[in-house]
């Protein structure tokens, strides 16, 4: 079997990837702004793989823009979900709003910043998670994790990005995922580790923990996203546990059954800008 078919032996839900489209709103974080990855340009991207959903991520660069994901979402299909970014101050109309729409979960990026402050943290995670069963993501080095780590396990549901990016805070990434906190393996090109080693540690500390994504169009990584990433999953983990990283695993945390779209265009959405 051929690299090629390869990345088409699992069904796909990419837990991880940013739409970038000039259209919408766009905020410099650091002078920083991506280029464009636009829903044409990632399914196109996409195509070689048995593409069957994802996660839409809201970037640093997106701030608390919803204008951008709406469109995505409504673009690419009830087979994707948005990770969206919120001010403390947001109402339960439109969280409500966003719910409906297929948004799953608020991110907190402590690595970026362009989302709430963690202080608000604990207060969004159970707000979201009682109203409408969201998560939380963070995108955090994990050397800042073991001070979050009571937060963290005390929270209903919680991914981390990455694989929390660095060495030094593997430990606590590994007892993170024991208790139940799901970790993307995302971003190979931007941990400093070896990743074979950490997917493998990662499996078997929790068969439930993985979930896999493309990390498109990786801004700012060192290296960006390459189809060896796939199927470097698919060798060291086997057929049965690459099923459960691929999909098996999101499509549960994302709760994709639940899906559905809004038809008619909301009245009041959160700010474009």
């Amino acid at each position: 079997m051929n690299d090629t078919s390869l990345l088409k032996k699992f069904p796909l839900f990419d837990s991880h990837f940013h739409i970038i489209d000039r259209r919408f709103p766009l905020t410099p974080n650091a002078g920083y702004l991506p280029d464009d990855l636009t829903c044409s340009d990632y399914l196109a991207q996409a195509s070689r793989y048995d593409l069957c959903g994802g996660a839409i991520i809201s970037g640093s660069f997106q701030a608390f823009d919803q204008s951008y994901l709406l469109d995505a979402l409504r673009t690419l299909g009830t087979g994707f979900v948005g990770v969206t970014q919120l001010p403390v101050t947001v109402s339960d109309a439109v969280i409500l709003d966003l719910d409906r729409e297929g948004v799953r979960a608020v991110r907190f990026n402590l690595k970026r910043g362009g989302s709430e402050e963690v202080r608000h943290l604990d207060t969004m995670a159970r707000r979201v998670h009682d109203l409408v069963g969201w998560h939380v993501e963070l995108y955090v080095d994990s050397r800042e994790l073991a001070e979050l780590y009571d937060t963290l396990i005390a929270l209903p549901a919680v991914s981390i990005d990455h694989l929390g990016l660095s060495q030094e805070g593997l430990g606590t990434v590994l007892k993170l995922a024991e208790l139940g906190v799901r970790i993307k393996a995302t971003g190979f090109g931007r941990v400093n580790f070896d990743v074979p080693t950490v997917l493998k540690q990662l499996y078997a500390a929790n068969p439930h923990a993985l979930m896999f994504g493309t990390d498109l169009p990786s801004t700012r990584a060192l290296r960006p996203y390459a189809d060896s990433d796939f199927l470097l999953v698919a060798e060291m983990l086997g057929d049965e546990a690459a099923q459960a990283v691929f999909f098996d695993n999101a499509e549960k945390f994302y709760r994709i059954s639940d899906r559905h779209v809004e038809k008619e265009p909301l009245a009041d959405v959160y700010p474009r800008s």
